[in-house]
């Protein structure tokens, strides 16, 4: 009796090795070999972006996505393989994944957000931005947010999905600037003479450029001034510094010429009215 009982559990051995040891074995070489192509395609990542001289937080980001996702795959293989139904399993890690998305979607907004900045560059460190209702220079671009110091030197951190889905001012993407300046000189005064003073200030300073050429002209008869608009360009760098001389310059040179700078006034007329 205890012959048989020993022939039939071998039997048994023998048929469970020969229906799963190749399953196994498959399995186990495909988890081995997909764990190789999945560092094999972190690293090739890697190098492409390095390469492509990608900003050096997105790199490690998309290598690792590329890792994770090659094992997910591997994963599901290797399930399928030994008998486990996957499709159940799938669904329930999507409806998860679904769970956690909603969640977490302001942070995975703010993840989105940073590589597509990371990735279309409308701005780099150290540019002066208006976005997300903040300007200031950028210190640092990262997946979650991005760091501005203000003017004053006060340090903001604005999160990416605020910047991304509004309209960025980038102050210094662009080599040249125009100075928008408008100066009021009085109705008695000479126009003639107030557009030649202001021009031969702007060609007496070496920052001002000749192309584009600086504009001068009457824009506006205003209450109590007539308004000239000037219209400068320069180099960016030169943006501040040539505003505030030219400010100073233009004031002194047009009362130098004769001219005058009138306050804002009114003109009261009084009619006596014979009682």
């Amino acid at each position: 009796m205890d012959q048989i009982n020993l022939e039939a559990i071998l039997e048994q051995l023998v048929g469970l090795v020969s229906a799963w040891g190749l399953k196994i074995l498959g399995a186990i070489a495909v988890l081995i070999i997909g764990r190789l192509v999945a560092k094999w395609a972190r690293r090739l990542v890697k190098t492409v972006m390095e390469r492509g001289n990608a900003d050096p937080t997105l790199v490690p980001f998309m290598s690792g996505t590329a890792y994770y996702l090659i094992l997910a795959f591997v994963a599901v293989a290797v399930l399928g393989m030994v008998g486990i139904q996957t499709a159940s399993m799938v669904a329930l890690l999507g409806a998860a994944g679904l769970a956690v998305g909603f969640a977490l979607q302001g942070t995975l907004s703010n993840i989105a957000s940073g590589v597509m900045l990371l990735v279309f560059r409308p701005f780099g460190v150290g540019d002066f931005i208006n976005a997300g209702g903040t300007a200031g220079s950028v210190k640092a671009i990262g997946l979650f947010s991005t760091t501005l110091n203000t003017p004053d030197n006060v340090r903001i951190v604005v999160p990416n999905s605020s910047i991304y889905g509004n309209t960025i001012k980038n102050y210094a993407a662009n080599a040249t600037r125009r100075n928008d300046i408008v100066v009021g000189v009085s109705y008695n005064d000479d126009l003639g003479l107030a557009v030649s003073t202001i021009e031969r200030v702007l060609s007496e300073d070496n920052r001002v450029l000749q192309d584009p050429a600086p504009l001068v002209a009457v824009s506006e008869l205003a209450d109590s001034s007539v308004n000239i608009v000037v219209r400068p360009w320069c180099n960016k760098e030169d943006y501040w510094g040539l505003r505030c001389d030219l400010m100073r310059t233009l004031k002194e040179q047009l009362e130098a010429a004769g001219c005058s700078i009138p306050y804002p006034q009114q003109d009261v007329h009084m009619h006596q009215v014979a009682s």
